[in-house]
């Protein structure tokens, strides 16, 4: 009897080992999902849960179908010792990331590796107005230092600072092309962080600083043209906000409640 109980844990044991080792790939895209409230997904996902390829997709339209946010393929290896607790995983993509992201740590923190994001500049007119009227065109690169996650219950807290570097960035509403680059530097405390624009160099210039705490963002800043640019740029500040009063030049107020 002995003997038989044995030999059925270790066919159970057995069998539990072979389920887990091929777990679908499709599985980490409901992961993705799950943290992602569904505004992220996985698309032709291939391989398995500890080693396959996708690209990261918005919300599947009502047919299914999943449109990329970024360039390429991710491809990820995750090591079985999730099961006890113990994440280990590796990302790849040389379409989008720089070099290749780590992800280390337990259930509630982990650490990320420093690396850098290319981002499609379009995807800004999906924030909303006035970047959808905007319709922003150029080069973006989001780059991080080592960054400590820790989350309790619904609630996520980073540290470290990210950094969004705006290259030739255009406007359909204006002929002049390119109109600067910029760069948006966040440094996150826990739930919180504060954030400073400033002009690289171009004929428009952008200046400002704020908060985003708790999800919310709260932003005061200017928009004016380069000496020379005032002309080219009159109708495009104005689109922008309200002039501020008492200024000499045409110096646009950028405020976000």
């Amino acid at each position: 009897m002995k003997r038989a109980v044995l030999w059925l844990l270790a066919i159970a044991l057995s069998a539990g080992l072979t389920v887990l080792a091929f777990l679908p790939a499709s599985w980490m895209g409901q992961l993705v999902e799950a943290q992602s409230g569904g505004r992220l997904t996985l698309g032709d996902a291939q391989g398995t849960l500890w080693r396959g390829s996708a690209f990261i997709g918005g919300a599947a339209s009502k047919d299914g179908a999943v449109t990329p946010l970024l360039p390429g393929r991710f491809s990820w290896r995750l090591s079985p010792l999730v099961v006890f607790g113990s994440v280990d995983m590796e990302l790849q993509n040389p379409d989008a990331l720089t070099q290749p992201v780590s992800l280390r740590g337990g259930w509630s923190s982990w650490e990320v590796s420093p690396a850098a994001l290319m981002l499609p500049a379009d995807g800004l007119a999906g924030l909303g107005a006035p970047l959808n009227t905007l319709a922003p065109s150029g080069r973006m690169k989001l780059s991080w230092t080592s960054l400590q996650i820790e989350r309790a219950g619904q609630a996520v807290a980073l540290r470290g600072r990210t950094t969004l570097e705006m290259q030739d960035m255009a406007s359909r509403l204006s002929p002049l092309k390119p109109l600067g680059s910029y760069q948006l530097a966040f440094d996150w405390q826990g739930q919180q962080a504060a954030l400073a624009l400033s002009s690289q160099r171009g004929p428009l210039l952008l200046s400002g600083a704020g908060k985003f705490e708790h999800g919310r963002l709260q932003f005061s800043g200017q928009a004016e043209a380069a000496t020379g640019y005032e002309d080219q740029l009159v109708g495009l500040l104005n689109m922008l906000g309200q002039r501020k009063p008492n200024s000499v030049k045409n110096v646009i107020a950028l405020e976000f409640r």
